[in-house]
């Protein structure tokens, strides 16, 4: 009779430390955070005759926060092209543009607020891999240096556990000698836009 109402206090009290547990979590971001880019928009501005085009973009981020206001994140996307009119080498067509692989390394400051929506900003270097689309004059896959500054807002759900990102980027992607003349001779500027969705996958 003891051993079972010892058995019973232990489970009560297991049970009620999780449910303060439980009740203690709070919209936010979580030590390791994955986020799904299901879609967005790449839009690169016109330089020397190359042209301003747009390209449908997704991927994904992962996210490790040192603390409630620095993180570091690795992101990964793919902007897809898309046909659109081009005027490009003395021409004006309705062309599919080439599709680029983009990753980078960014540190995130996110607002040290304690509300379920947390602004934050971001920069970073990585690489931007455009591969060959002919009808362009692309004929190869290549790869050049990039540089991003951004930032947004993130939502959490009251239960700490997900939430939604909308996120703007600017990038600069450093040309060089060899480039692509629709992209990669010259210096050229984008502005990316993303909607997605964060799972905090440790708390």
């Amino acid at each position: 009779m003891k051993r079972s109402f010892a058995i019973l206090i232990a489970t009560v009290a297991v049970l009620g430390a999780h449910s303060a547990s439980a009740q203690d979590i709070e919209p936010g971001p979580g030590t390791l955070e994955v986020t799904v880019i299901p879609g967005g928009g790449t839009f690169f501005t016109s330089k020397n005759g190359a042209p301003t085009f747009g390209n449908y973009t997704y991927g994904g981020t992962v996210t490790y926060n040192v603390n409630h206001i620095v993180g570091v994140e690795g992101e990964v996307g793919s902007s897809v092209g898309i046909a659109q009119d081009l005027a490009f080498a003395g021409r004006t067509a309705n062309i599919k543009t080439p599709t680029t692989l983009d990753y980078s390394a960014n540190v995130v400051i996110s607002a040290p607020t304690h509300s379920s929506v947390v602004p934050y900003a971001t920069a970073g270097v990585g690489g931007l891999t455009l591969f060959d689309r002919p009808s362009l004059g692309i004929t190869t896959t290549d790869s050049y240096l990039t540089g991003n500054v951004g930032g947004g807002l993130k939502w959490y759900a009251p239960n700490g556990r997900w939430g939604v990102r909308g996120d703007y980027r600017f990038i600069a992607v450093r040309g060089k000698d060899d480039g692509a003349p629709f992209l990669g001779l010259d210096n050229r500027y984008a502005h990316r836009v993303y909607g997605g969705v964060i799972i905090n996958a440790i708390r």
